[in-house]
């Protein structure tokens, strides 16, 4: 498990290195997938540490979804304000 997490981690502080050194609006953790993507698209293999251990942490994925969650909430007046723009860019990034 241990591989597993310097691999995430490593692209993760490598995409935030690169974005914030050439001020990119690209967010860190985005560049970081994308170069994860990218050297496994050119080994065209997956480490088997990685095979073995990345569906457990997908397994945990919705944890991250309660500090947005506590936001909506304790944003909710501002957000209300802005309630059809929201709409419009949540259904257009959709499609």
């Amino acid at each position: 498990m241990i591989e597993t997490l310097l691999w995430l981690v490593g692209y993760q502080l490598a995409g935030e290195l690169i974005s914030r050194s050439f001020s990119l609006p690209l967010p860190g953790p985005v560049l970081g997938m994308l170069l994860l993507f990218c050297t496994l698209a050119a080994r065209k293999s997956v480490p088997e540490s990685m095979k073995q251990n990345v569906p457990r942490f997908l397994s945990h994925l919705s944890l991250l979804f309660i500090p947005a969650g506590a936001a909506v909430l304790a944003y909710r007046d501002l957000l209300a304000g802005f309630g059809w723009q929201l709409l419009v860019v949540l259904a257009a990034s959709t499609i």
